[in-house]
């Protein structure tokens, strides 16, 4: 019969040798990965939320526009619409299919929004009108970081993707059941250009 030192003994040597493992096979350095990703994520969907909660001021300055393009604003306001109501988590960054529907409908909303700028240059009173310019230095203040916010989720996941696909980092990845994610990419013709706003 063990003695209660040599079971507790045994039990500490299991521990160290399950904790030398899993650093040894880069099972936290795939968990801090993994964090870096979901944080850079988080940024991603704060700065997009930011831009949609800028919309309907945006579109009722423009509807204070004499004749001012109904299709355009329409355009925006479903745009909009789909943009958030696509159901995101940070789940989403491990689901390429969701991913591609949230980069698609970010992407439309990018070109309705820039249709609604190019259509406003021909309106000099709404671009003389304080809150309408306002609204633009906003928008493309929030289109900028929404651009590096972007281009920081592109290297976190950089580094995720070589992570769990190099060797001994690959067994921890196994380990925790993670894969490859998806990143983004320019699906929409210039869809990480910021709107160029001008004025007189």
């Amino acid at each position: 019969m063990r003695s209660a030192a040599s079971v507790v003994a045994g039990v500490a040597v299991s521990v160290v040798c399950v904790a030398a493992l899993s650093s040894g096979c880069g099972y936290n350095t795939v968990v801090a990965k993994d964090e870096a990703v979901k944080a850079a994520w988080s940024e991603v969907e704060s700065q997009y939320q930011r831009r949609a909660d800028l919309v309907p001021n945006l579109v009722n300055t423009v509807k204070g526009a004499a004749n001012f393009e109904q299709k355009t604003l329409t355009d925006v306001i479903n745009a909009r619409a789909k943009a958030t109501s696509i159901n995101v988590d940070p789940s989403i960054v491990d689901d390429p299919a969701r991913f591609q529907q949230f980069e698609q409908a970010q992407g439309q909303l990018s070109a309705s929004l820039g249709r609604l700028i190019a259509v406003a240059e021909s309106y000099p009173d709404l671009k003389t009108s304080a809150a309408f310019r306002d609204l633009m230095a906003q928008l493309e203040g929030t289109e900028n970081r929404i651009a590096v916010a972007r281009g920081r989720y592109i290297t976190a996941v950089q580094d995720y993707n070589t992570t769990v696909q190099t060797f001994p980092s690959m067994i921890g990845a196994k380990i925790r059941g993670k894969s490859v994610r998806p990143t983004f990419t320019a699906s929409t013709p210039n869809a990480a250009t910021a709107p160029e706003v001008k004025f007189p």
